[in-house]
């Protein structure tokens, strides 16, 4: 157990690692980024004023151990904007993404897992093809369309729900349900699909020659070993969703991370566009660990592999 624990801590060392080599180089595979930052009325003295400023004109692999030697102290640049601490800019703002998204899983948890259930184990009937042709929709729509479409419909013409920002509780439900969607499809079938393997196992079909009741053997048996693949799935969906809100927060005018993302693409501030990316891979990376970690309660046999 504490081998393991040590061989996954040093990956998630290493992922970080990478990690922060992929946003490095990221930023300067497009070009020069001093000049990307720069109007275009900048004379060459200001560029070389800023790339001076920034460390830019030092060679790259200096850059880049500067990058990751501040990276480790928390320093991950001023913004060029809001002359603020970059980092400092992103965990403002990381509160309302996780809230945005720890609403959004639970109200996919909440829908996805008791139709994955009830798909399974009615497989045929109208709510299995209602539940498959939910998640198909889910998993092709675009956040932007169905976001546009429930502030048409709730916001607009019914007027129910605010139609953006971020102040009482009901204006967390629009963006909450379009972010939602999409792990709430992807959750169902998996979990749908995990169930009914786990149905066809010989200890399944024991229990019921038994004469277990369904709910005694789902409950048991069936239910913990199919959630494996759940946990998996939503772990990851979740680290997607810290990564993916751009298109939700722009389209509720959510002021999280991902409308800091944009708002640092729309004004060239090339050090909150690092750190921005930085932090939320590296979250992504850190929900990893955690997963493996879960893994190995949920199932001792993988301390093994």
């Amino acid at each position: 157990m504490t081998i393991f624990i040590i061989r996954r801590f040093l990956l998630t060392l290493l992922m970080l690692f990478l990690v922060g080599l992929t946003v490095f180089m990221l930023g300067h595979l497009s070009g020069d980024p001093v000049r990307l930052m720069v109007p275009d009325q900048a004379t060459e003295a200001d560029i070389e004023r800023l790339r001076h400023a920034l460390g830019l004109d030092l060679p790259l692999p200096i850059q880049f151990l500067d990058f990751i030697g501040n990276a480790v102290r928390g320093d991950l640049g001023t913004s060029l904007r809001y002359r603020q601490p970059a980092l400092q800019l992103v965990m403002e703002r990381m509160p309302a993404t996780a809230e945005l998204s720890a609403a959004a899983m639970l109200i996919a948890l909440v829908v996805a897992i008791p139709a994955g259930i009830i798909s399974a184990t009615r497989r045929g009937s109208w709510i299995d093809g209602l539940t498959s042709v939910v998640s198909v929709a889910g998993q092709s729509l675009p956040a932007f369309w169905i976001g546009i479409m429930l502030i048409i419909v709730f916001a607009v013409q019914l007027r129910l729900l605010p139609a953006a920002g971020r102040g009482d509780p009901g204006s967390l439900v629009l963006p909450a349900l379009t972010l939602g969607l999409w792990p709430m499809a992807r959750i169902a079938r998996v979990f749908r699909s995990s169930i009914l393997e786990v149905l066809h196992e010989d200890y399944v079909r024991t229990a019921y020659a038994k004469g277990l009741r369904e709910r005694v053997v789902l409950s048991r048996h069936v239910l913990r070993n199919a959630s494996i693949p759940v946990v998996t799935v939503t772990a990851l969906t979740f680290g997607s969703l810290l990564g993916g809100t751009i298109i939700t927060e722009s389209v509720f005018a959510w002021p999280g991370v991902g409308r800091l993302a944009l708002e640092a693409i729309n004004n060239r501030d090339f050090p909150l566009m690092q750190a921005t990316v930085f932090v939320v891979a590296a979250i992504f990376v850190v929900i990893n660990f955690a997963l493996d970690l879960v893994y190995v309660w949920l199932d001792p046999r993988i301390r093994l592999t």
